[in-house]
């Protein structure tokens, strides 16, 4: 049971108003009833069922939510467009709203993660849709709705929902091309939204831009397109070729923060079509795989920085940017916190987007492939480590078994390696950080009073091969449901065909060397790693893996960190079915609990009446199981 000291006045309440807590996304909690020497007594305190679990859909569909705690009330949503209201201390239903999304659609990310929210002054405190919820489904509409009943605002856009889909500069080829997967930042009155576009389909997918909309009456006030349109627009030289221009994708498909005091918004770009090829798009292609600072008021750039050059390996920006203080040489500088897929984490100066800890350019290697042309240098820190592994050495194969042995290096002594940023080419790729990175969408905490950046990552390899059409039997080009099995792309617009596989044994156990995903601390002071530790247990997985030596191996992992004022990270995100509690300090696991499935999600908590709660979607999908639960965790009740 909880100490006398960790007790809270039962009139206090802690809010989470925002995906990452607040819309600088730092992801930290001041609640602090729940620590490091009472957690081992948390124990489940109710579970929500969205009551999506069999529902027949083409592609299966990801509870990805985190969600908010604001005025007494939860509020969530769901990939089938759902979108409910419970009570934060039983975990009852208060009220739903049915956004009757087509569960038919081949959704190429069939996933949502949440709500915003946002107080109109302007109207009478308890007046319909003086705080409204703002939901987006996979079909490219943002509701609004009145967070007291559930009801539409009938005066945002079309009787409470606009529709992202009407204006784009490339319009999608096919519906399930353009989704939205992430909910929109608020600021000053607007909401600024991205949208999810399906990868590796075209070189003219549909376009990526990301728009503003007056949050009370859904008018547009802004779009700005990443891939440029306009010849006089300063990175429009860095896309080069009859089609460059043309390009789609390059879309904010994660979170969007906001910094109302300096009227911008911070956005996470994805790569350009397609993902693999680039033949036509020669150039950096600048504002793709970028962080870029947009005058939230405008939609004009401030700044970019680009954290690929020329993608080649769908190293999308995908996690979310923070925002936070940090002191380095004697002063404070106000900074966002960047992680990548390929394993880095960038500090840049707010104002200005110039690296707080230094990067340089380093030369990286150039394609097999005659039509295109690789960027001959690429961005690394210099303090920084990298987080996730930059190279594979042969003989860092991993295998239980001989037969495993075999298998690995039949797969991966034939493949280009040379790198984290290896060209795709005909005769294959070894690519590490593979696809699903690296740092990835989970993106990373902050304890700003520790100075302590908290980020789960992936250490796999994979291979990646280009294969010509007319060698190729087309009809098996297409993609598989899993991220870690084998897919096939058809390319259009290009020659190619695109293979990419996670490299395992015939066992399916990783040829990479284990811990195979992990929980890393950074110590923003030094720049240093603090700790490391893995995060999931492969015995978890099958009791026929019981066997299996420690040290623990790490697993697979999709979902981010929350860190908290009683010096605790807590993270769901491994292929197995556990949430976890880490002391911040140590990185040593204090606490775990098993859900009903895994939780590919982000969690939260909040205070309410005395009492903190830790809530986690456990919604599973594709190799983390099958659920759609909504499960919290408390000390029990007096």
């Amino acid at each position: 049971m909880p100490t006398a000291s960790a007790q809270t006045a039962p009139s206090t309440t802690i809010e989470w108003g925002a995906y990452g807590r607040t819309q600088s996304g730092d992801r930290f909690s001041p609640a602090s009833q729940i620590n490091r020497e009472n957690v081992k007594s948390l124990v489940p305190a109710w579970t929500y069922r969205t009551g999506e679990l069999d529902a027949k859909t083409r592609r299966p569909a990801k509870l990805e939510a985190t969600p908010l705690m604001v005025d007494g009330l939860l509020y969530l949503s769901t990939p089938l467009g759902k979108v409910v209201a419970l009570d934060p201390i039983t975990g009852k239903e208060r009220w739903k709203f049915q956004a009757d999304v087509d569960a038919t659609v081949g959704w190429g990310d069939f996933a949502n993660r949440g709500v915003s929210t946002w107080v109109d002054a302007r109207i009478r405190i308890n007046a319909p849709c003086r705080r409204r919820i703002f939901a987006n489904t996979i079909d490219g509409r943002i509701f609004a709705l009145d967070a007291r009943t559930g009801a539409r605002c009938s005066g945002f856009g079309r009787n409470g929902v606009i529709d992202l889909r009407r204006g784009l500069h490339n319009a999608p080829f096919e519906f399930a091309e353009y989704q939205l997967t992430s909910p929109p930042a608020v600021i000053r009155g607007m909401i600024v939204t991205g949208s999810s576009v399906a990868d590796n389909n075209r070189t003219n997918a549909a376009s990526g831009e990301v728009r503003a909309y007056d949050a009370r009456t859904g008018a547009l006030r802004w779009s700005w397109d990443p891939v440029p349109r306009d010849s006089t627009d300063p990175a429009w030289s860095t896309w080069r070729g009859t089609m460059a221009h043309t390009t789609g994708a390059a879309n904010a498909w994660s979170i969007i923060a906001a910094d109302s005091a300096r009227d911008l918004v911070f956005v996470p770009t994805g790569s350009p079509s397609v993902d693999y090829f680039g033949g036509e798009r020669a150039g950096d292609n600048r504002y793709a795989n970028s962080i870029v600072a947009l005058r939230a008021s405008t939609g004009k750039v401030v700044w970019h920085f680009q954290a690929v050059h020329h993608d080649l390996w769908d190293y999308d920006v995908a996690s979310p940017p923070l925002l936070t203080t940090i002191e380095r040489n004697g002063r404070k500088i106000d900074v966002v916190l960047q992680t990548t897929k390929t394993g880095q984490l960038f500090v840049l100066d707010r104002t200005t987007g110039k690296p707080v800890f230094p990067v340089e350019e380093r030369n990286v290697p150039k394609s097999s492939i005659a039509a295109e042309r690789p960027s001959a240098t690429q961005p690394f820190n210099t303090v920084i480590p990298a987080l996730s592994p930059q190279k594979f050495a042969m003989d860092s194969i991993w295998a239980l078994t001989a037969d495993d042995l075999k298998s690995c290096k039949e797969q991966m002594t034939s493949l280009r390696n040379e790198g984290v940023f290896t060209p795709p080419g005909l005769d294959g790729t070894l690519v590490i950080p593979s696809n699903i990175g690296g740092a990835h969408w989970g993106g990373l905490a902050y304890d700003s009073n520790r100075a302590i950046a908290v980020v789960p990552v992936n250490r796999l390899a994979a291979m990646v091969q280009l294969i010509p059409v007319d060698q190729h039997d087309t009809a098996q080009a297409r993609s598989n449901a899993s991220r870690l099995g084998d897919e096939y792309t058809r390319m259009h617009g290009t020659p190619y065909i695109m293979r990419r596989k996670i490299v395992t044994a015939e066992s399916g156990i990783p040829c990479s060397p284990p811990p195979w995903g992990s929980v890393v601390a950074v110590d923003l002071r030094s720049g240093k790693i603090k700790w490391e530790t893995p995060l999931g247990d492969v015995r978890n997985l099958d009791p026929k893996l019981k066997s299996f030596p420690t040290p623990l191996m790490g697993l697979p992992n999709l979902g981010g960190p929350i860190v908290t004022a009683g010096g605790l990270v807590f993270i769901g995100a491994a292929l197995d079915h556990f949430i976890r509690a880490f002391d911040i300090e140590t990185g040593r696991e204090l606490w775990k609990a098993e859900l009903p499935s895994g939780a590919r999600a982000t969690p939260m908590t909040y205070m309410i009446n005395g009492r903190q709660f830790v809530v986690i979607a456990a919604g599973g999908n594709e190799d983390w199981g099958k659920g759609d639960s909504i499960v919290a965790f408390a000390f029990p009740p007096r």
